[in-house]
């Protein structure tokens, strides 16, 4: 059987897309790199993959709001091949920005459900600025809340770094996130070194780094299938990555690795 194909899209400002890209390849598939004019000229090009990632970075400098820009593209010019995508049995990730990139477009939370969104529609939620007000980089602890998603099979706890600005998800309102966790898709919660409650108390720093709603650090469409997460795997991918590999005795693979054997097993 020929190896899951998985497009790691880029865009001016993404920076994160080589190790991405290699994490894929690392994991058993076969990655490639597209820069967003790419596939702008070419949409039926995402036919050939079986996996699309939004990796994270700083897409068009974030000039007017962190993946804004990539996301209209996504969303206006390119509607109809992520329609396709959606609605096939494909995987989409969005690390960083993105998720915010997947958020904005509509991609997230819906999925397929509510793909197109409809022009002027308030989203349920959005990813603004971190509660300190300020860029945040650190390791973080989260629990998996959810299993139903592909990527986060057989996963309890990971401990994944953070590096943005603008990760803190704000929700329009409580019924929004009572259909999320009816549905299984709050996938991943920040939740500090004491193993917090489920609670959907917020947690405070640095156990939530950027004041989350419900501590959410991931976000699942309603099919398991797309995966929008604000901490980054594809920095884990070597045990001796974690700052405290040493004294922990850690070796082999970083725990980050086990999201991209997810994704490339399930095709296999």
């Amino acid at each position: 059987m020929a190896a899951p194909r998985v497009c790691v899209l880029r865009a001016p400002g993404t920076n994160c897309d080589l190790e991405t890209a290699h994490a894929f390849e690392l994991a058993g598939g076969t990655a490639d790199r597209h820069h967003i004019n790419e596939l702008l000229s070419k949409p039926r090009l995402l036919e050939n993959y079986q996996a699309l990632c939004i990796p994270g970075g700083f897409s068009y400098g974030d000039d007017i709001g962190a993946g804004v820009i990539l996301s209209r593209q996504l969303r206006n010019q390119l509607g109809d091949a992520i329609n396709e995508f959606l609605t096939k049995d494909k995987l989409i990730l969005g690390i960083c920005n993105g998720f915010q990139t997947l958020l904005k477009a509509g991609i997230l939370p819906g999925g397929a459900s509510t793909w197109p969104p409809v022009e002027g529609s308030e989203p349920d939620a959005t990813l603004t600025w971190n509660l300190n007000g300020r860029y945040t980089a650190l390791w973080t602890r989260l629990r998996v809340a959810s299993m139903d998603n592909v990527f986060l099979r057989g996963i309890d706890t990971i401990e994944l770094p953070i590096a943005h600005a603008e990760g803190r998800l704000v929700v329009r309102d409580e019924a929004i996130l009572k259909k999320w966790a009816d549905q299984q898709q709050i996938a991943l919660q920040y939740t500090g070194e004491k193993d917090q409650p489920t609670s959907h108390d917020v947690l405070a720093y640095p156990d939530n780094p950027n004041g989350s709603t419900a501590n959410i650090a991931g976000l699942s469409d309603p099919t398991g299938r797309v995966l929008g997460l604000m901490p980054h795997p594809e920095r884990f991918l070597f045990a001796t990555q974690h700052p405290q590999w040493t004294r922990l005795r850690l070796e082999g693979e970083g725990e980050g690795m086990k999201l991209f054997h997810n994704a490339i097993g399930y095709f296999k």
